[in-house]
């Protein structure tokens, strides 16, 4: 009875690896289609760059398909997915790219990926009229390995800071400041240290976003520029030791929750916060696929499933 249930298992969980190394080649294959979709007049008809030269054997439509795969949450690391690809189904994938050069190719074609997020991100906007506004920390180091560490240190324009966040309870390097639309579609993100505040980088956003209302919390505060963000429309609440403080619409605090949801997300599903880079490009390589990632599910929610945007956990389950 006892080899019965034994070889039952083994069955068992053979049939559960073959079912995931199919899933594994469906997705593929399906965010291959999207990204030839998207990109088709960037590229010619093997997927590869209208450029001179010699052309890789696995096109530059695979590569970002499999760097989008491989920031699936049901996928915990890179080295573990490529570890499945060699040992699973490497007959799937003829020509797979080796995980040693998988880093240094994506930052040749890191303007292609963005250009893939913002045609995403023009496909899932409708209308839209009102921008949410939030920074995100980022932490590469902890802070006892702070002055010791040389991550992200290699050039004095993009080296980390320092900082603190009291929501989260944790010390940071960078801030993610984000833009998404009301339904949490991020459509503007930008990476800067901990020494720029928020409000210079709320100047920036506002020359792209001339004629929308954005809304920020209070991060984005400042008393010799509230009279301009209210003229700008940029709406960020008042604090209520403030003079003439007027209190924020209901309405205006309840859409600032869906930004946090989308952050939510980032830390809980996409790892975020884990960071094995060396080097700033790496890092900001990872967090725009991890981005892109997030736009492509949200993509496929509503065009492919018919489900709710934001509900991209249950999408490749």
């Amino acid at each position: 009875m006892a080899l019965f249930f034994f070889r039952l298992l083994i069955l068992t969980l053979t049939k559960t690896k073959d079912n995931a190394m199919h899933n594994l080649r469906f997705w593929f294959d399906k965010i291959l289609m999207i990204v030839k979709k998207f990109l088709k007049n960037f590229m010619n008809k093997n997927g590869n760059l209208l450029k001179n030269g010699s052309k890789p054997k696995f096109s530059d439509a695979k590569f970002i398909s499999l760097s989008l795969l491989a920031e699936n949450p049901m996928h915990y690391s890179e080295n573990y997915l490529f570890k499945l690809f060699h040992k699973n189904c490497k007959k799937k994938f003829p020509n797979l790219i080796e995980r040693s050069r998988f880093n240094r190719r994506s930052k040749n074609l890191y303007y292609l990926t963005e250009q893939l997020r913002s045609f995403l991100v023009e496909s899932l906007l409708e209308g839209e009229y009102c921008f949410l506004i939030d920074p995100m920390p980022i932490s590469i180091v902890c802070l006892a390995r702070a002055n010791l560490s040389r991550i992200s240190k290699e050039d004095i324009h993009t080296a980390s800071g320092k900082g603190y966040c009291v929501s989260q309870d944790q010390f940071y390097d960078y801030k993610l400041h984000a833009v998404t639309s009301v339904n949490g579609v991020i459509t503007r993100f930008d990476l800067s240290p901990t020494n720029v505040h928020d409000t210079e980088h709320l100047k920036q956003v506002r020359t792209n976003y001339p004629v929308y209302t954005i809304l920020g919390d209070m991060a984005y505060l400042s008393d010799l520029l509230q009279l301009e963000h209210f003229e700008r429309n940029s709406i960020t609440p008042m604090r209520r030791n403030q003079k003439n403080y007027r209190k924020q619409p209901a309405i205006f605090r309840y859409l600032e929750k869906s930004i946090k949801t989308v952050f939510f997300q980032f830390h809980d599903q996409f790892n975020i916060q884990k960071n094995y880079s060396k080097k700033f490009w790496r890092m900001a390589t990872h967090i725009l696929s991890k981005l892109t990632a997030f736009t492509l599910l949200q993509y496929m929610n509503k065009y492919e499933f018919h489900n709710k945007l934001n509900h991209v956990k249950q999408t490749l389950l």
